[in-house]
């Protein structure tokens, strides 16, 4: 208790909130962005506080000279001796970010963020460090609430920024992100700390600053704790968040099959699920497939999840971006990111049998066996058949299906389309390919092995020799 009595009002607040989120332990190494600004530099000296009258930290300072303005140098210079002043590890790097702007293509805040970022996560490696503190406040995420809101943004992204997050085995925290801007300023000014104005945060022709300068102002008119409320907002949302992200992992583990780079599930299994968690699943599935950034969004989503839940058609296939491709296939949906690999044209012949043989269909992955047999042999399953021996008529052709194609059924008056037997068989489509038809001599179709057998050269009593096809995975 007695350290508590030295730390600020503002300490004690990061402090409530590090010991709510679990921000830090004793003795974890920190690095801290300084960019000279207020907050940052209230950061850095409200850390140096706990770890002086609270919990031992070991603090590295940590500062980015971007190159963008006359003052850069001065500021740097600020933060060193700032940093020198409280006994606290000082490293620097100079970035040229006009010129990476120039060469890149990108604009310069993405630019100035990604060299940023790089170079922090440099600094946690080269100090082994548990984490990396940044200095966003409670301001920084009410502009980041409205901003994904006014992009159309879904529930995740009205979280906002995420106290602390996970990436590349360091923890990204942000301890003042429950603190408003003017209290890390008046911070600065109880303490006399030495900071810097960045003129070009006062810049409307970047959205965040118009976001801050004119958008917040405004609707504060009618809310005057309209900041306040979007953080409320964005707690929520990120409690609620992470609970439907908990469900969505736990139903994609019991729902969706991998199988050779391809995603699946059922789709009365999905139609079981409320349509906010349709939603999430589909998502998650389209985040665990290689895809660029911004191409998971709702309209993609939606398109997928109505595809799934429509009573008809029950097959359709529909590229969705990206290289990936999602099927239906009757009560399947399959997200996968290769495209079949079975050869759409193959045709084997066999003049005649001679005792046993097999013919290995390697197009389409399948074996098949042929041998003679004396009559009172009775097939066992679907992958086998019995041909008449004597009245068969040779050559033997297996072959790909070809459009237009009609067997005479077993069982049924006159002949009936390839096609429409596998439809009502409910052969998935991307299957189809790899069922062979077996013809004889005459060319008609006399066997699709595992669907159908054709009328012709059927085994009877009087049958004094057959034929046995038997067909299996190679």
């Amino acid at each position: 208790m007695e350290g508590r009595n030295k730390l600020s009002k503002t300490a004690l607040q990061v402090l409530e909130t590090a010991e709510a989120f679990g921000l830090w332990q004793p003795g974890y190494r920190i690095v801290v962005a300084v960019s000279g600004g207020a907050d940052s530099v209230a950061l850095l000296h409200i850390l140096n506080q706990i770890s002086q009258y609270h919990t031992p930290l070991t603090l590295i300072c940590a500062h980015v000279h971007h190159g963008f303005r006359r003052e850069s140098d001065q500021e740097a210079e600020m933060v060193r001796e700032f940093a020198e002043s409280l006994l606290i590890p000082f490293e620097m790097t100079r970035v040229n970010i006009p010129q990476y702007v120039e060469d890149s293509g990108r604009n310069a805040q993405d630019a100035s963020r990604e060299k940023r970022y790089e170079f922090l996560h440099q600094i946690a490696a080269q100090y082994n460090a548990d984490s990396i503190a940044l200095a966003h406040h409670a301001d920084d995420q009410a502009e980041t609430v409205l901003l994904h809101l006014l992009r159309g943004s879904g529930p995740s992204g009205l979280t906002g920024i995420k106290i602390k997050r996970f990436e590349k085995n360091v923890e990204l925290i942000r301890p003042c992100l429950r603190i408003n801007k003017t209290d890390l300023a008046h911070h600065c000014e109880q303490y006399d700390l030495p900071y810097v104005i960045d003129s070009s945060n006062m810049s409307t022709k970047y959205r965040r600053n118009a976001i801050r300068l004119d958008v917040l102002p405004f609707l504060g008119q009618y809310n005057g704790q309209f900041t306040e409320s979007l953080n409320r907002l964005a707690e929520v949302m990120s409690v609620e968040d992470d609970y439907m992200d908990t469900i969505s992992r736990q139903t994609y583990s019991e729902m969706v099959q991998n199988s050779e780079g391809s995603l699946s599930f059922k789709v009365t299994d999905f139609k079981e699920l409320h349509v906010a968690l349709q939603r999430r699943l589909i998502k998650l599935i389209l985040n665990y497939l290689p895809s660029n950034d911004d191409f998971v969004d709702f309209s993609r989503i939606e398109t997928i999840r109505r595809g799934a839940v429509q009573h008809e058609p029950t097959t359709w296939s529909h590229d969705i971006g990206q290289g990936i491709v999602c099927i239906r296939e009757y009560d399947n949906i399959i997200f996968s990111t290769q495209r079949s690999s079975v050869s759409e044209h193959y045709n084997y012949q066999l003049d005649f049998l001679d005792g046993d043989a097999q013919l290995d269909l390697t197009e389409i992955g399948t074996r098949l066996h042929l041998s003679c047999l004396d009559n009172g042999f009775r097939p066992v399953s679907a992958s086998e058949a019995l041909f008449d021996a004597n009245t068969f008529i040779w050559p033997l052709t297996i072959r790909s299906r070809l459009p237009g194609d009609t067997m005479k059924v077993m069982g049924l008056n006159g002949s009936k389309k390839v096609k429409d037997i596998f439809i009502d068989a409910k052969i998935p489509p991307s299957l189809r390919s790899r069922i062979p038809v077996i013809c004889d001599g005459a060319g008609n179709i006399i066997w699709i092995p595992g669907v159908r057998r054709s009328i012709h050269f059927p085994v009877s009593e009087d049958s004094t020799s057959i034929i046995r096809m038997l067909v299996e995975e190679l």
